[in-house]
């Protein structure tokens, strides 16, 4: 096999200490030297030193948790790195050793066989970082909510299922009267808003439960909590656009994309960054991204068409964005998902409810000729759209977790037993 690059480095890394195979090819002979250097700062620049000494061109290192990253910072701008995927470089069964891996690295990076990981410039790393532990704050604001509804439930106070948001105005006032110790039920179902889409003696009997000390005391560290989770994902908002204050055209052109608002832009140039020419086209920005599905074939049989796990942060993002974006209103997006719609409803692979509101909807929906000669869909003047978007929605997701073939019917698909 061809040699790519005569004088390269494996580096298998760990918390405390990474080996490193040095790998040499001299007069045609290949020489391997194994050498042990702790992490600490003075134990990386002696490394550095080491393979400048020896005139290494090349780096490959495992992307092992967060311990590459210092290794990576100090070793940037000496040579050319490769970080290298732990599931795409794996070694030979029952020969693990880091000896082994460090030399198994050099080797596959001497020969071109290591698809390198997209590491973004220190700007976007940071970006990133303060947008992935933003996702974080949100998520643990998330676990607190579920935990006042488990505490309500508990007092037999059935506030969750009148209203859609406890965090609300509306049912912070009524947590914050019950944590003072109201316990009058028409008192706390005063505090709510007229806006709330249940009648008022339903509230009140939502209300009426059994509220100890101990649940009020409950109530209260995980209300204080989420109001400091609160404070926290402010200023996280922000430094992050303090960050993107460089970014500012990109930002506000990325805006004007139908369901992107301040935070999904955010979160995708931190994870995909601005450099586009890393991806050869957009099908290879949306492999990368996990959104295509796999190749996985045998005997001329496909297998399997499951997207593959990974981009769990830009991921559901996206999928958000896109839902919004069918939801925009006289948008090409919303025009386009409407349309899918009506030939599952003319060969009846979609049957609609009885319901006369969403049939005048649907029946409503008009197609109109824009400037630029395409077609859209869109509800007519002064009409709505909502329960056609969400029936437009459930067939969608029917059409993702089923396939149909004309000589077997309906049959599972991809995603059937997950569902």
């Amino acid at each position: 096999m061809k040699t790519l690059h005569k004088r390269c480095a494996g580096v298998d890394v760990h918390k405390t200490e990474v080996v490193v195979c040095l790998r040499l090819v001299t007069h045609g002979k290949v020489e391997r030297e194994v050498r042990r250097f702790p992490t600490t700062t003075h134990g990386l620049l002696e490394l550095a030193q080491w393979l400048e000494s020896a005139r290494c061109t090349h780096v490959a290192m495992e992307a092992t948790g967060v311990y590459w990253k210092p290794v990576w910072h100090i070793l940037d701008g000496r040579f050319a790195l490769i970080l290298a995927n732990a599931a795409h470089v794996k070694t030979v069964p029952g020969r693990k050793s880091d000896v082994n891996d460090a030399s198994w690295l050099a080797d596959l990076l001497a020969h071109g066989l290591i698809r390198p990981s997209f590491v973004p410039p220190a700007a976007i790393q940071d970006l990133r970082d303060l947008t992935r532990t933003r996702k974080q704050l949100t998520r643990e604001i998330a676990q607190h909510s579920q935990r006042i509804q488990a505490v309500l439930e508990e007092a037999n106070v059935k506030l969750c299922s009148v209203i859609t948001d406890i965090l609300g105005a509306s049912g912070r006032r009524m947590l914050k009267a019950m944590i003072a110790g109201e316990i009058h039920a028409h008192k706390l179902a005063a505090l709510g808003s007229e806006r709330l889409g249940c009648a008022p003696e339903t509230l009140i009997d939502a209300l009426t439960g059994h509220m100890r000390e101990h649940h009020r005391f409950l109530l209260a560290q995980h209300l204080q909590t989420i109001e400091q989770l609160e404070k926290t994902i402010a200023a996280f908002d922000t430094r992050i656009e303090e960050k993107l204050m460089p970014f500012r055209d990109t930002v506000e052109r990325l805006k004007e994309v139908p369901g992107l608002g301040s935070t999904a832009t955010g979160v995708i140039l931190a994870e995909i960054g601005l450099d586009m020419s890393l991806f050869p086209s957009a099908g290879h920005l949306l492999s990368w991204a996990g959104f295509v599905p796999r190749l996985d074939e045998s005997a001329g049989k496909s297998r399997s068409t499951r997207i593959r796990k990974g981009a769990p942060w830009l991921k559901p993002v996206l999928v958000q964005a896109a839902w919004g974006a069918t939801r925009k209103k006289n948008s090409y997006f919303q025009a386009q998902f409407l349309r899918d719609l009506l030939p599952s409803l003319n060969s009846g692979q979609v049957v609609l409810p009885r319901h006369d509101r969403l049939v005048a909807q649907i029946c409503g929906l008009e197609r109109r000729t824009g400037r630029s000669g395409k077609d859209s869909i869109d509800h007519a003047p002064n009409g709505h759209d909502d329960l056609a978007n969400a029936v437009a929605g459930a067939a969608a997701a029917t059409r993702s977790k089923y396939r149909y073939d004309s000589s077997l019917d309906w049959v599972a698909g991809p995603d059937a037993d997950a569902a």
